[in-house]
């Protein structure tokens, strides 16, 4: 993994964890644009949506699953900025939930956001990165940016 995607990564999850703790520390809900963001403490033990409830142990394995496929799959894109940004946003983001779920069996989301008459679930900065990260990862794909069989670096270290 190069420097730019560990640096990003722990960028995502120093701010992931820093908004967290602020905004537990208040625990409350205050407005930032009336009728459309709103900051409101949340501990969530589901995943999206609330999704999987209360099933923290599950969750906790989803998440390791989850690095680990993200860390496999890194090695078949090129390497280039959008691509390390990409890794990096959804490492960070899958760490910084990761950490809350391991520490306190929930996720602490606080972004209430009310669009087009459409209320989001509420979320964190970690989740941001993740579907930032997911989008960056799908336009890649589609633009053809995986290398393909032997071009992969995991396959040109073990064959050299």
């Amino acid at each position: 993994m190069n420097k730019r995607k560990v640096i990003i990564a722990i960028i995502v999850l120093i701010f992931d964890q820093l908004t967290k703790v602020i905004v537990d520390a208040y625990n409350s809900q205050f407005t930032i644009i009336d009728n459309v963001f709103n900051i409101t403490y949340y501990q969530n033990t589901g995943a999206a949506w609330s999704i999987l409830e209360g099933n923290i142990l599950l969750l906790i394995g989803i998440s390791i699953v989850a690095l680990v496929l993200v860390y496999s799959m890194m090695f078949s894109f090129e390497n280039n900025v959008l691509n390390d940004a990409a890794f990096g946003l959804l490492f960070g983001g899958i760490l910084g939930n990761l950490i809350d779920r391991i520490l306190f069996g929930y996720v602490r989301d606080f972004i209430e956001l009310n669009i087009f008459g459409y209320n989001f679930p509420v979320f964190n900065l970690a989740d941001t990165a993740i579907v930032v990260g997911v989008i960056i990862i799908i336009i890649a794909t589609i633009k053809g940016e995986i290398n393909s069989g032997n071009k992969s670096r995991r396959k040109w270290r073990k064959n050299r």
